[in-house]
């Protein structure tokens, strides 16, 4: 069966490496920092990139080849890099392609820590950005300059859930010779493709739930070939490298990544019809239900809802940090993705570098909860919230 045939889940378990003489079921661990050449005129052939092949695990190693191989076939990308964390994959997206004097235009509604680069690290190098605003077209039409080399955006955005038109947004970009480069973290590659839709490269935080289990960092950038050797040109000099194990942990986790989505999904969707309406709650959000404003192109571009709701409490920051304190089972951690229920107030935490005006335009008030919904048996997450919200309502 060739890959072209064969459905995502099969891809994701039957992906791997060559199998060596030892005829290894698992793919091995390729914990060396180095590689032997043949002679010196091997060595000479692959630093000149004549030869395919291993040199140093900072440029590549066969366990985050296999990684980025099956996350390729899994995105549909040319090509692609892993990396060492999130962050780094964003970074190293956004400053392969730019230079001084260039301009970025990108989503309002981001990760704060993407939002740090675009407002204070990027500057400093004469790059300037712009932001969008998702559901007004004519705000990109305005904001796009002659300068400008790539457009950014998360979809559904951390942590509004928030979400952008792909098949419009590649068009657009396409039009204008502009790369899109489109975070597709929350989604994954299970529920949505933009790729399909019209990005050229797709980039991810493999912490959450590629990897599913609050295990490891690690970050990929994925797509248009020509898009990522400059990425991997910046990264083989900078230095951002995944760790050998950590991919080799990462394929692994890909290989369960349907399975868990499902769960996610399902536990979500269930949550989030629970909760809707709660006196507790001024607002419910989530892309699959109805209520969402989004709802119908969220339907269209992603086959499920994924695995973040959102929950607003009544009473703003002081009584977000007391339903903190109050869940039980539930954890408190920043990450998401993870097989256990975690909850976040971005206000304090995530997006705590925000202004308050910057945070109210992106729909992060002082209230707001993100719920990243785990694969618990859905009727003791939802107990645990319930209690934590009468407390709350009780100003215990």
């Amino acid at each position: 069966m060739s890959d072209d045939q064969a459905h995502f889940e099969t891809l994701a378990i039957r992906t791997q490496a060559p199998v060596s003489a030892e005829r290894e079921h698992s793919v091995p661990l390729y914990l060396t920092s180095s590689f032997r050449f043949d002679d010196a005129e091997h060595a000479r052939a692959l630093f000149s990139e004549e030869v395919a092949g291993n040199i140093y695990s900072r440029y590549a190693n066969p366990n985050t080849d296999e990684f980025v191989r099956k996350l390729c076939l899994l995105e549909g990308g040319e090509d692609g890099i892993a990396t060492s964390s999130g962050m780094s994959a964003v970074f190293t997206a956004i400053a392969a392609r730019v230079s001084s004097g260039d301009h970025v235009l990108a989503s309002r509604a981001l990760f704060g820590s993407t939002h740090q680069i675009f407002t204070r690290i990027l500057p400093k190098w004469g790059v300037s950005s712009d932001y969008a605003d998702a559901a007004d077209r004519t705000s990109w039409e305005r904001l796009v300059r002659p300068t400008t080399k790539l457009i950014f955006v998360e979809t559904p955005s951390n942590p509004g859930l928030g979400l952008l038109d792909l098949r419009w947004l590649g068009e657009f970009s396409a039009a204008r010779g502009i790369p899109l480069v489109v975070d597709n973290c929350f989604a994954t590659p299970y529920l949505q493709r933009p790729l399909a839709l019209g990005a050229n490269v797709v980039i991810h935080s493999a912490t959450k739930y590629i990897d599913g289990q609050g295990r490891a960092l690690g970050g990929a950038i994925v797509g248009d070939a020509t898009y990522i050797a400059d990425c991997r040109f910046f990264a083989r000099h900078t230095g951002p490298a995944m760790s050998a194990f950590n991919a080799w942990l990462l394929s692994k986790s890909l290989e369960t990544l349907a399975v868990r989505m499902d769960r996610h999904c399902s536990n979500a969707l269930a949550l989030a019809q629970h909760f809707e309406g709660h006196p507790a709650l001024s607002a419910v959000r989530y892309p699959f239900l109805p209520s969402h404003p989004q709802h119908d192109l969220a339907r269209t571009q992603m086959s499920q809802g994924g695995g973040i709701v959102v929950l607003e409490i009544q009473g703003g920051l002081e009584a977000g940090r007391r339903f903190l304190d109050a869940v039980q089972m539930v954890s408190h951690s920043a990450n998401l993705g993870d097989t256990r229920t975690i909850v976040t107030h971005p206000a304090s935490t995530t997006h705590s570098k925000l202004t308050p005006a910057e945070r109210a335009a992106v729909g992060i008030s002082d209230g707001l909860i993100r719920v990243s919904v785990g694969l618990e048996h859905v009727v003791d997450i939802i107990a645990d919230l319930e209690q934590a919200l009468t407390r709350v309502s009780a100003g215990q």
